[in-house]
């Protein structure tokens, strides 16, 4: 994992020194697309640009997340487009059906502001949010406005901790255990949340056959 890591950094590392502002919007649409590019390696060394004078923080912040919402605009079209119909006819093997289709929608339609808000700030769920956005058909206007605003607000966080490091953005041992912890704590949330899910199905099966 360590050798993965040192691979992707120094690819991030060459994108951003090379196209600047347009490389963190790049690097950051990739990661919102469901593709899981790190983005506490992408903006904690746009921040430690910043630090050098190559690079204004705000920019930065807002560079990040503009590539979030090109990124996400992906996944949610492709979510909008094939997402439903390929849980109706493939879902059976993962448990899926139109029932749970039709508790996503109202959950997005109660909760998805807020939770897009939310998720923005999170890792691992960042990275995926916009696909079930899509297949539930999230208003574009909220999806995009809190998309922005809490990938915002999460590049400055990271961005600004990059900053204040300076040289040691990427030896900093406090900031990677605390980054590592906080994202295993995320999957560990998302394997509890999908062993309740799996564990109400059975259940369901086994009263309903």
């Amino acid at each position: 994992m360590g050798q993965i890591l040192d691979i992707l950094a120094s690819g991030i590392i060459a994108v951003i020194s090379a196209m600047g502002y347009a490389g963190v919007a790049l690097l950051m649409a990739i990661e919102s697309a469901c593709i899981p590019l790190p983005s506490e390696i992408i903006m904690p060394f746009a921040g430690y640009l910043v630090s050098t004078g190559q690079m204004n923080l705000l920019l930065v912040a807002t560079a990040g997340a503009v590539g979030c919402n090109l990124g996400s605009e992906l996944a949610y079209i492709i979510g909008k487009r094939g997402g439903r119909a390929a849980i109706l006819r493939w879902g059976r093997y993962v448990l899926l059906d139109a029932h749970d289709l039709d508790m996503a929608d109202r959950f997005f339609a109660r909760f998805g502001a807020p939770a897009m808000f939310i998720a923005r700030m999170l890792p691992v769920i960042r990275t995926f949010i916009a696909l079930p956005a899509g297949i539930s058909a999230m208003p574009r206007l909220p999806f995009h406005l809190y998309t922005f605003v809490g990938s915002w607000l999460w590049c400055y966080g990271l961005a600004y901790i990059g900053m204040a490091l300076g040289e040691q953005w990427h030896e900093n041992p406090v900031l990677q255990t605390w980054l590592h912890r906080f994202d295993a704590l995320i999957v560990v949330g998302i394997l509890a949340l999908g062993g309740l899910f799996l564990w109400h199905k059975l259940r369901h099966l086994r009263r309903h056959p």
